[in-house]
């Protein structure tokens, strides 16, 4: 019989206890998840000049937002981002030995790691997470995009908890509200009138603006944008010349400009 659904619900049809594996309380009768940390919306599309990897600014802890200046879109190295959804403490130490790792491989072996290479360095470190992963305590569900010089093309992966790796053809979503996100993007490239790959930059970015806004609707965790507080999501591009940070006054025109009228 084929199984759907998350990778919960998996286990739980297999009749694996949900409450011993995730303990919805400590000793002293406190949420746990309500301790930890979390990151929220993070995704990345391909569109006519690149990859763009976003990713919300909201960090949540059970029902209360705990830092709204989260960094989740994570640059490895020039060529490669992270992004991440599930716990930062987790995911900021991950992508602080993949960096050293690159670093390293470039120094001593005079040349960069190879993409499958750095593919394959995410997928061990999420394997040896996977304890914390299933205890609750740990979980990362990140998004990898990066350009291959060998092929010449950007790319986009997705993992679940344990490290499996996925290739996207054209987007990748993690985090709380990557439901309604993976929803819009499904209809664009199957209905829409402009394909998503085929957007310019500023179609796209405006794109990107009007998805987060379109989660933050639905989902409390996922943080949108605040104009007031000057607040927007990180916003990376990958291309050929490498990894750039779209500036927060562009995204503020735009946001201005096209999303708001």
């Amino acid at each position: 019989m084929r199984q759907q659904g998350d990778f919960l619900q998996v286990l739980q049809e297999q009749g694996y206890a949900m409450d011993n594996l995730f303990p919805s309380t400590n000793g002293n009768g406190v949420s746990r998840h309500a301790e930890v940390t979390t990151g929220t919306t993070v995704f990345a599309m391909k569109y006519a000049d690149g990859v763009l990897v976003a990713g919300d600014r909201r960090a949540t802890a059970g029902n209360v937002v705990m830092y709204d200046r989260t960094d989740k879109v994570l640059e490895i190295d020039r060529f490669s981002v992270m992004a991440i959804a599930g716990v930062p403490a987790t995911a900021f130490e991950m992508a602080r030995v993949l960096e050293h790792s690159f670093k390293y491989y470039r120094r001593s072996q005079l040349q960069d790691m190879s993409f499958e290479g750095k593919l394959r360095a995410l997928s061990t470190l999420l394997k040896n997470n996977a304890p914390a992963a299933l205890a609750g305590t740990g979980t990362v569900v990140p998004v990898f995009a990066g350009y291959d010089r060998l092929e010449e093309c950007g790319k986009i992966f997705f993992y679940d908890i344990l490290g499996a790796e996925f290739e996207a053809v054209e987007y990748a979503v993690s985090g709380s509200g990557s439901t309604t996100i993976r929803g819009i993007l499904y209809y664009m490239n199957r209905w829409g009138n402009d394909p998503v790959a085929q957007m310019n930059e500023e179609n796209a970015l405006t794109f990107v603006l009007r998805l987060m806004t379109s989660a933050a609707e639905f989902d409390s965790a996922t943080g949108g944008v605040d104009a007031q507080a000057q607040l927007y999501p990180i916003i990376k591009r990958v291309s050929a010349e490498g990894v750039r940070t779209i500036p927060a006054e562009r995204l503020k025109t735009l946001f201005s400009e096209k999303v708001l009228t």
